[in-house]
Order: structure tokens, then C-alpha cells, then sequence
């Protein structure tokens, strides 16, 4: 009968085999020298320099060049602000880079042990398993905040040095002041290390469980991927925000006015939950490992039993909690409603109009004195008008500044299954077509030939 650590008596446990009394190294200590290993490797010295240097400079290039990544969220605004490249380089890393450093850090963090067959001679070191793993994971965890805190600050300081402080138009047309946007876009990225955190602790469950298998790298790229491809499909509104990758969208939310918190606090709260629990079952795991035969690198069939299903029952749990919170309506949907596309477009379209008057040197007017509405129908009309797609059109009507009459504009919508839509002007073109205002110092684009907005999903209609 082979022995796990869970078999070894309490005493000697926490002394490790054949040490019974000696005191055990201190976390400090341990974790100085899994610190060193990490920093020692090409792998993370790379991932160190790319994520201090990379952003800042890909910001700065970006922004030298006529052509804008305008499908990308605040792509369009690179050129006017410099707090548009943090966020543009935030929605990519969401999608490919913290995944892959959740990936090479976390997902390899035990895994190395088992490649290298250190694990009986680090253990008699160690001379404690339980502090072992602390170490480990506070390691990995420490290197994943070095490599996003870089991430943050080079993109910023990349964004500033390229086009300045300026103010930032938020995803419902409205301006944020220089000072507000660097706060908001530093609680976007700190709101995006949660899902981080989740993917990390999935590696770390990887890493345990399957030992020197290259699946334990992959898994946190592998569940990212398939939570992305989660988000696209028709699914259930509670399903979708219930998958921890939901907090690298939710984030949107905190550039509208008012903000949109609930989306942000659900994706956060979940990511945090498979963050612990995903955690917790790496340690236990961990306990059970045999290290006594050199020939078992992982869990076997425990990966199953003390890996998948309860991250199955969480997710179960997940969705049941955000269904009955939301009702089930709403959790049953597809979170975007007639009503809500149709408010949003008005919202933004009053907005951006006031910008655009401003920027031609008109007289000011508020939005109460255009009295903004949207009428908006999906596929002409025909079927259900709710769910995403690239058929939303929208009319959008005002009284026009210093008289009755009241104004049309056409928008061809493109809205997403996450509730980001792309609004293109379709005339009349001295409205929304495309052409270029001077301003001080600088062209811009009509402000209201394309636009970006966001439809909260967990709203009521």
C-alpha cells in the first residue's frame, strides 16, 4: 500500500519524514528560494521585460499611425486621449496575454517539480508540505501581480507620454475628466486581475493534479478559450456571467454614468470564488499526492472527483445564485432588450452631440433641451426584438437647438452577446457622416459618425 502525505501522522507531517521534532523552514524562507527559481528562468525573465516595455511601446506606436484598431474598444479614441491605449491594450490581455501568464507562471509552478524529479529531495528539505504549498502558490501569485501591475503601468505611461491627460469619452457618450478616467482605468485593471487570480488558481489545480503532463500548462489557456467562446454563444444571461472570464467584459461598466455595478460586482465575486476554490482543491490534492513512487507525477482519477465536479457544482451554484438575484427573466435571456438598446442609443447620441456642437463652436445646449429619443428594431421588425446581432437599426430623433423642428438620424447597430454595440451613422451625413472638425491644436473625427456603447445585461427591461 503506497503512502500520502494525508497518511503521515500529524507530528511528523509537519516535520517531514525522518525529521520527527526538528523545526520546520520558515515560509519566508521557502518562499525566498521558490522566488529565486522563478526569477532564475528565462521564461519569466521575458514575460518580466515584454510586460514592463511592451504595452507602452505598442501604445505609443499605435498612436504615431494614421489607422486606428476602432473594432477594439476606445480604439476610436487613441488619438484624442492618452488613457484610450491602457484600456485598447486591458481588452486584448483579457483576452490572450493574462491567460497566458496564468498559464507559464501558475500552470507550472508544481509541474516543474515533477519534470525535474526534485519533488523527495525538496520535500526532506522542506521538511513541511503544508508550507510547501504556501510557498509555491504565494510565489506564483506574486509573480503574476508583478507582470499585470507592468502590464498597467506601461500602458498608461505609454498612453500619457503619446497623446496626455486629456478627457476621456466614456462608452454612454459622457466626458471624463483626466483625473477620473486614470482612476477608473486603474480600477478596470485591478477589477481584471480577479479573473486572473481564477485562471491562476486553475493552473495551480493543473499543475498538481497532472503532474509533468502538458495539459497542466495549457488548462488555464484551455479554459480561458473556453469561456471566450461561452460569451459568444446564445446562452443564458446567468450562465455567461457566471463564468469567471465574464470579469474581463464587466469591467466596461465603470465608464458609463451611472455606472453599471452589477455586472462588475457579479464578475468579480464569482472570479474570486474559483479563485479560493479552485485553490483549496490544488492544496488538498497536493496532501493526497504519493510522492513515495516516482512514477506517479499526478492525481489520476482524483483530478475528477476533487477537480472537475466541484468546479462543475460551483458553476451550478453560480448560476443559480445570479438567476435568483436577477429574476428569472432576466437570467433567462439574452440580457439585451429593445428598450435597454433603445435607451442607450439616445443616451449616447445626446451626449456625443453636445461634444460635437462644442467642438464646431455652437452655442451649448443640455440634454434636456434636445429631448433625445431612440426607436430601434431588430431584423426589420420581423421576430423577437431582443438578443445580439448586426440587424439592430435605430432612428434616433431630437428638437433641433434654437427651434421646434425636430431632427432624424439612421445608425446601423452591431450589438455583441456581452452588450457592447458599434452604432454607424447612416445619415444624414452634416450629422453623422463621417468628416473632420478642427479643433485647437488638432483634426478629430465627427463624434457621432461611429460610436461605442454598452447595454447592462442584468438590467430589467
Amino acid at each position: 500500500m503506497t503512502a500520502t502525505i494525508a497518511d503521515i501522522p500529524a507530528d511528523a507531517h509537519a516535520a517531514g519524514p525522518g525529521t520527527a521534532g526538528s523545526p520546520p523552514v520558515p515560509v519566508t524562507r521557502i518562499l525566498h528560494f521558490e522566488l529565486v527559481k522563478l526569477f532564475s528562468t528565462w521564461r519569466v525573465r521575458l514575460l518580466i521585460l515584454l510586460s514592463w516595455l511592451g504595452p507602452g511601446l505598442l501604445v505609443f506606436a499605435i498612436d504615431k499611425q494614421s489607422t486606428l484598431p476602432s473594432d477594439t474598444l476606445f480604439g476610436r479614441w487613441m488619438h484624442t486621449t492618452g488613457w484610450a491605449g491602457s484600456l485598447v491594450v486591458l481588452g486584448v490581455a483579457g483576452t490572450w496575454v493574462l491567460p497566458l501568464i496564468a498559464s507559464l507562471v501558475a500552470g507550472d509552478v508544481f509541474a516543474a517539480e515533477d519534470r525535474l524529479g526534485t519533488w523527495r529531495h525538496l520535500l526532506v528539505a522542506v521538511r513541511s508540505y503544508r508550507r510547501l504549498f504556501a510557498a509555491k502558490a504565494i510565489a506564483g501569485l506574486t509573480v503574476i501581480l508583478l507582470l499585470v501591475t507592468g502590464l498597467a503601468a506601461s500602458s498608461v505611461e505609454g498612453g500619457r507620454l503619446a497623446e496626455g491627460s486629456r478627457p476621456l469619452v466614456g462608452l454612454d457618450g459622457h466626458l471624463l475628466t483626466g483625473g477620473d478616467a486614470f482612476v477608473k482605468v486603474l480600477l478596470a485593471w485591478a477589477c481584471a486581475l480577479a479573473p486572473t487570480l481564477a485562471l491562476a488558481a486553475i493552473g495551480l489545480l493543473g499543475s498538481v493534479a497532472l503532474g509533468r503532463s502538458p495539459m497542466g500548462l495549457l488548462l488555464p489557456m484551455l479554459a480561458a478559450l473556453g469561456m471566450q467562446v461561452a460569451q459568444m454563444l446564445p446562452l443564458p444571461v446567468a450562465v455567461r456571467v457566471a463564468l469567471p472570464g465574464y470579469a474581463f467584459i464587466s469591467w466596461n461598466g465603470l465608464f458609463t454614468d451611472p455606472q453599471q455595478l452589477g455586472p462588475l460586482l457579479v464578475g468579480v465575486g464569482v472570479s474570486l470564488a474559483w479563485a479560493l476554490v479552485a485553490t483549496a482543491l490544488a492544496y488538498r490534492l497536493f496532501l493526497r499526492r504519493d510522492f513515495t513512487n516516482p512514477d506517479n507525477d499526478g492525481a489520476g482519477r482524483r483530478v475528477l472527483t476533487w477537480g472537475v465536479a466541484p468546479l462543475a457544482g460551483l458553476l451550478a451554484a453560480t448560476v443559480g445564485v445570479v438567476a435568483v438575484a436577477t429574476g428569472a427573466k432576466v437570467a433567462t435571456g439574452s440580457g439585451v432588450g429593445q428598450d435597454k438598446v433603445q435607451r442607450s442609443v439616445a443616451t449616447v447620441f445626446a451626449h456625443l452631440y453636445r461634444l460635437q456642437q462644442a467642438q464646431m463652436y455652437h452655442p451649448p445646449i443640455t440634454e434636456a433641451q434636445l429631448r433625445t429619443a431612440a426607436v430601434c428594431s431588430k431584423s426589420d421588425g420581423l421576430g423577437a426584438q431582443q438578443g445580439p446581432g448586426n440587424d439592430w437599426r435605430c432612428t434616433v430623433s431630437w428638437l433641433v437647438p434654437g427651434s421646434t423642428v425636430t431632427a432624424q438620424a439612421l445608425y446601423q447597430l452591431n450589438v455583441t452577446a456581452n452588450g457592447r454595440y458599434i452604432a454607424d451613422g447612416d445619415g444624414p451625413q452634416q450629422v453623422n457622416g463621417y468628416f473632420l472638425i478642427v479643433t485647437p491644436g488638432r483634426v478629430t473625427t465627427n463624434p457621432l459618425w461611429q460610436f461605442d456603447g454598452d447595454v447592462d445585461l442584468l438590467a430589467g427591461h
